[in-house]
């Protein structure tokens, strides 16, 4: 596992560039397999008859071939680092939240990792929020990360929590019954 840090970036500069990769993804895959369809059906078609399994086999390898380029080729371009820095935030995310139960409740018995563990989790969710333009999200969330700003400042814990150490999650498993 790979530390992760919360980057500074502008939501509306941030909603742009992340609609403009998807619209060349869309663009990419769309292409591909319509090609890909219509070339199965000229090699292997039979004129004037059902040419269904190979419209969809042409789909599917259009889009395997999409799901390559991703991973090989585009992720390393420009044009797709919000989107992916986009999702790289909401897969640590899902990391916290599948644990917060536990969290929670090690929190609320001033554990340290849990506590940096929910103070990221509020600032990475409010990041997310605000990348997404969610404003109503936001006041739901603003209650609950500044009670647990107080409680770690109560300990003298550092606030300003902007990367997720894989670390806290494993002490927080070793801490589980």
């Amino acid at each position: 596992m790979f530390m992760f840090t919360l980057k500074s970036l502008d939501p509306i500069d941030y909603r742009q560039k992340t609609r403009k990769s998807s619209l060349i993804l869309i663009v990419v895959f769309a292409s591909l397999g319509m090609g890909l369809a219509s070339l199965l059906v000229i090699i292997w078609g039979s004129p004037g008859g059902n040419n269904f399994r190979l419209n969809l086999l042409g789909v599917l390898l259009g889009l395997l071939v999409t799901l390559l380029l991703v991973k090989l080729v585009f992720s390393k371009q420009p044009f797709m680092q919000e989107a992916i820095y986009g999702w790289h935030l909401k897969r640590n995310l899902m990391r916290v939240t599948n644990k917060m139960h536990t969290i929670k409740a090690l929190a609320a018995t001033n554990n340290p990792e849990a506590l940096k563990l929910l103070r990221f989790y509020h600032l990475a969710l409010e990041q997310m929020h605000r990348l997404e333009g969610d404003d109503t999200a936001l006041l739901e969330l603003k209650v609950e990360k500044l009670a647990t700003e107080e409680q770690m400042q109560g300990l003298n814990l550092p606030t300003h929590i902007n990367y997720l150490d894989p670390a806290w999650l494993a002490t927080l498993e070793e801490q589980t019954p």
